[in-house]
């Protein structure tokens, strides 16, 4: 049996579910998400409680099952408070500022970057440090993904952008080998 798919999913009194085929409406207060899931698996409320059953023990229904409850699991949460991604940039001269609605990069290349985020993202840049959030966490971590492939981290001088708490391994520089007399 799965584990994490015969948890149930609390729901907070702020949040409204409306159940419909294929898909779970999830309204909050920080906006509402539509999470779609597979045909197969049934979706109940009861008690302020939402659970994921699934119709037979065979090895596709057991993975949906597992990832649907954590999809609608992610869904309640992200309408409630939300996901976070941090990241920094390390670097002589590497930035990053918001010009209106794009931020604008400057990573060592000849031209700055200027990213717009997608809709409901918001970015918080502080000159090194920056703050992508949302309601959707994979579209949060996909945009932190994509600000971070503009320069990632070398391991060499460590400069580039990375996630907060992230451990870039350092390698040693080429050494210079002479001929001793």
């Amino acid at each position: 049996m799965s584990r994490i798919g015969q948890m149930n999913i609390e729901i907070p009194e702020a949040v409204s579910i409306t159940l419909s085929a294929n898909r779970v409406d999830i309204k909050g207060p920080k906006g509402n998400i539509l999470v779609p899931y597979h045909e197969d698996m049934k979706v109940t409320q009861s008690d302020g409680n939402l659970s994921v059953e699934r119709p037979s023990d065979s090895r596709s229904h057991r993975s949906l099952h597992g990832t649907t409850r954590q999809l609608i699991s992610n869904g309640v949460h992200g309408v409630t408070e939300g996901f976070t991604k941090e990241l920094e940039i390390r670097g002589v001269g590497y930035q990053a500022n918001m010009q209106g609605k794009y931020l604008v990069l400057q990573l060592g290349y000849s031209h700055e970057i200027y990213f717009e985020p997608p809709e409901g993202i918001e970015i918080k840049a502080n000159k090194t440090e920056l703050i992508v959030s949302g309601i959707n966490k994979q579209l949060v971590g996909e945009v932190a993904a994509k600000i971070r492939s503009f320069r990632k981290p070398e391991p060499y001088k460590g400069k580039g952008i990375r996630y907060k708490d992230e451990y870039v391994r350092s390698k040693q520089g080429k050494t210079v080998g002479g001929v001793t007399a």
